[in-house]
């Protein structure tokens, strides 16, 4: 299996945490990560809020592949509806070319109505956009051109430099959880990024549709979804559920306040109705109810609970690459490097030990 680590760079839930460090933190991590074993270190793009404040992860990911040069590095995703096509070609085309070819490019549409208002774009356009951009850019990073006439980007072909070295093959992601975002994740490709949010058995339809989507627009079989999750992982068994509770809960509250999801907006806006039946199911069961359906996805708790927690997940959804954060929702900076240190020495190294079995199996 593949494992990377995700890093939130948050605010949200510390006492009088300034932003630089929240980056030292996440950074200390991700150093730590890069030296045990894991395979990709992943951030979103996210401003203007403590939830989250990665306002460039392309240049974010630029810094770490020089300070970790023995793991890849991934955008968990780049919002292209805030961006120009052509420069985010252009940068993704530099970091990789930087990274010797260690760049997973993972994109997305955004969610969070108050930074689709501070960039002045209309959350109405945003499949759209997304739809429009994401080829072309996809197209450029395998050709060294882009170009475009759709009713967003007309962009002359316009040549990349410096080139695109790397096959991105296999390296192309797309957050996929509503019907239309796995439709065009299948279309480009992609592997398909799902977070933890809900419990899975939820989650499998849309996995599937998006797995038959990919055979019917390629005629091959897609390449393994991702799923990003938010882990306590700890010895004591009772003491990592308080944990859980308390950290992941508070990730949940700043979750539902930064996307809004007890307003009402998600009715009005186009495609995002899946959105929508998430904002009713919170406003139905509050934040207990999240919280706890949170903890029902996410993994806690110790070691072995954790892996037998992935292993159902395995047999219900198949192999899967996984995304792993550890530190959010004011989580004690000695808890999450607890928390990766223990996941690396005795969960890592099994979850890699899935991946040889497979590949045996199919060998024989």
């Amino acid at each position: 299996m593949d494992v990377g680590m995700m890093m939130i760079f948050s605010t949200y839930g510390w006492q009088d945490c300034a932003d630089d460090r929240a980056w030292n933190e996440d950074i200390r991590l991700a150093r730590i990560a890069a030296d045990s074993g894991f395979d990709c270190l992943w951030s979103a793009e996210h401003h203007f809020n403590d939830y989250s404040f990665v306002p460039d992860n392309l240049a974010l990911m630029a810094h770490l592949t020089a300070l970790c040069p023995d793991i890849d590095v991934g955008t968990a995703a780049v919002i292209l509806p805030w961006h120009d096509p052509l420069r985010v070609a252009e940068n993704a085309a530099v970091v990789d070319l930087l990274s010797k070819g260690r760049l997973r490019f993972g994109m997305g549409r955004g969610l969070a109505r108050r930074e689709f208002n501070a960039f002045r774009v209309n959350m109405d356009e945003s499949r759209a956009r997304f739809d429009e951009a994401a080829p072309m850019i996809v197209e450029a990073l395998r050709t060294g051109f882009i170009e475009g006439n759709g009713k967003f980007y007309k962009q002359p072909r316009t040549e990349i430099r410096p080139r695109p070295k790397y096959s991105f093959e296999g390296r192309i992601y797309a957050v996929a959880s509503s019907e239309d975002s796995v439709d065009s994740a299948a279309r480009l490709g992609a592997h398909q990024v799902m977070f933890a949010d809900r419990p899975w058995d939820m989650r499998l339809p849309v996995i599937e549709r998006g797995r038959e989507l990919h055979r019917k627009y390629h005629g091959t079989e897609p390449p393994h979804l991702m799923l990003t999750e938010f882990c306590v992982c700890g010895t004591d068994l009772a003491k990592t559920e308080q944990e859980a509770r308390q950290y992941q809960g508070k990730f949940v509250e700043s979750n539902f306040y930064h996307y809004e999801f007890l307003g009402e907006h998600f009715k009005t806006v186009k495609g995002y109705d899946a959105y929508q039946q998430k904002a009713e199911i919170a406003r139905k069961g509050g934040l207990e109810g999240a919280v706890a359906g949170f903890m029902k996805a996410a993994s806690w708790g110790t070691p072995d609970k954790i892996l037998r927690g992935l292993e159902e997940r395995r047999k219900l959804l198949g192999d899967f690459e996984l995304n792993v954060a550890f530190r959010f929702g004011g989580t004690p900076y000695e808890v999450s490097e607890r928390g990766l240190k223990l996941f690396a020495k005795e969960v890592l190294p099994v979850l890699k030990s899935w991946a040889a079995k497979a590949t045996a199996k199919a060998a024989e």
